[in-house]
């Protein structure tokens, strides 16, 4: 059997016990840190963290000891390293369903109601068909070489579709009342779902979205301000995840 591990692998990696995530300060790796910054608070849990600089001039998710955990040479990943052998998830989402439905053995951030947390895979997957959305209305209107008006118009538009989406559910128009949270009875309850989504709404201004055109969303800039609240959201986003400003957690094979 190939192992996961080589001589090129890090050592920090290659040593780490109990859980381990390779992470860099993007919404994506937000997503992660938000729940671990959470289960901490709550359980006391315990991981250990490494880092990538994503923009190194050689960078490591494109070698190979990095590519046998993820082929798709993208961050975050988790490593479980109570799992025999050890066991990698990709994909900033599906490592939410994974640590929730492991660590988090009370629910705090799940439910036991099946019907209920159906809602909170409903809306993950929402976020995941909508989340390259806003990242393409992000490269075409800050980064891509040229201005391609077509696309700009197109990704905006799909953005702020996907926003009143959101608004929608927490405005409770269709139930009665206003919502929290995303999923859960009556005003619901702060779950995985909130967190997959927030790291890349808070980022709402970098989208050329105008204030003007935000304040069209009400209930979900005070959703976006009532998790920006939260302790472990704090934590969760601190340069403490930053390879640039930490740089002893940064993992490098080059010498």
């Amino acid at each position: 059997m190939t192992s996961l591990y080589t001589d090129e692998t890090p050592k920090a990696v290659k040593e780490a016990k109990g859980l381990h995530l390779i992470t860099e300060q993007t919404p994506n790796g937000k997503k992660v840190q938000i729940l671990l910054e959470e289960l901490k608070e709550a359980y006391g849990f315990q991981w250990t963290t490494s880092l990538l600089n994503l923009d190194a001039p050689n960078p490591e998710q494109n070698k190979d000891w990095y590519l046998r955990l993820n082929p798709n040479a993208r961050i975050p990943i988790i490593i479980d390293n109570t799992q025999t052998p050890p066991f990698v998830v990709m994909e900033s989402l599906a490592e939410l369903i994974y640590i929730q439905e492991t660590v988090d053995k009370d629910n705090i951030f799940g439910f036991d109601n099946k019907v209920e947390q159906s809602e909170v895979v409903q809306w993950l997957f929402f976020w995941a068909a909508g989340q390259p959305m806003q990242s393409q209305n992000n490269w075409f209107s800050r980064s891509a070489p040229e201005k391609v008006p077509f696309a700009i118009s197109r990704f905006r538009a799909r953005t702020l579709e996907m926003y009143g989406v959101l608004e929608l559910r927490l405005s409770g128009r269709y139930t009665g009342a206003p919502r929290d949270f995303l999923a859960g009875k009556g005003k619901g309850k702060y779950t995985i779902a909130d967190m997959g989504a927030w790291p890349w709404l808070r980022a709402w201004k970098r989208t050329g979205i105008s204030e003007e055109e935000m304040a069209k969303f009400p209930h979900l800039l005070d959703w976006i301000t009532r998790i920006a609240e939260r302790p472990a959201v704090d934590r969760a986003i601190s340069s403490f995840y930053d390879s640039e400003e930490n740089l002893e957690l940064v993992v490098s094979t080059e010498k």
